[in-house]
């Protein structure tokens, strides 16, 4: 439907990026800004009779107009907040006991989350926002361990099985805290630790963003 659109972009010899119906058009001031938003705002709502979505129509700078789920701060791609959360969301769902799912069926549909992200938002430049996520990502299964396991004998077993001393699985399972806090603890840390999580199966997100890079070194 916007086949006209791109030919009457490209007429215009304007720079225009465009996915579906989501589009941005770069021109060099605020005043041609609003004169090309003006003709082009008449172009979709006469001869092709579309609506445009008044929240989304604007002239501005191109670091004030996310796109796809990235935004530009100091010339460098970033993940929008709104893109974030909604992975942290569907992460959430992920790892959640109460969601009915096995332990093996939940980290299979946790992997295809984290590679749909890759592939979709693994191209920003921000190291530092993988790593962070990444260690979000174990924080939940952890925590999804350690409330799967319920009992603190249970939990005591495993963590003996892991490696740990009899007194560090008396002291993380009668804490009093909250779930996400014990899974939390050092001990349980030391226990579940990255290595671990990764030959279970839990993917590893600065790892993939560090071969989509082609193995540059973090930054």
């Amino acid at each position: 439907m916007l086949d006209d659109l791109d030919k009457e972009v490209e007429r215009r010899g304007l720079r225009c990026a465009r996915y579906a119906a989501d589009f941005r058009i770069v021109v060099r001031s605020q005043r041609a800004a609003q004169r090309v938003l003006q003709s082009i705002s008449r172009c979709i709502e006469g001869p092709l009779r579309l609506r445009i979505n008044p929240s989304k129509r604007k002239a501005a700078r191109l670091s004030a107009c996310p796109f796809l789920g990235f935004e530009l701060r100091r010339g460098k791609r970033h993940w929008t907040h709104a893109a974030v959360q909604r992975f942290k969301e569907r992460g959430r769902d992920r790892t959640t006991r109460s969601n009915g799912r096995h332990r093996t069926s939940r980290l299979e549909a946790l992997k295809r989350e984290v590679s749909g992200w890759r592939n979709d938002f693994g191209y920003s430049h921000r190291y530092a926002e993988v790593v962070e996520l990444d260690q979000w990502l174990r924080r939940r299964v952890r925590r999804c361990d350690w409330t799967q396991w319920k009992r603190p004998r249970t939990r005591r077993r495993h963590l003996l099985a892991l490696g740990r001393a009899r007194d560090d699985g008396t002291l993380a399972t009668r804490s009093r805290k909250g779930y996400g806090r014990r899974a939390s603890h050092s001990i349980v840390q030391r226990a579940l630790t990255t290595q671990w999580l990764w030959h279970q199966g839990v993917p590893t997100m600065r790892q993939q963003w560090m071969d989509l890079h082609d193995g540059a070194s973090a930054p």
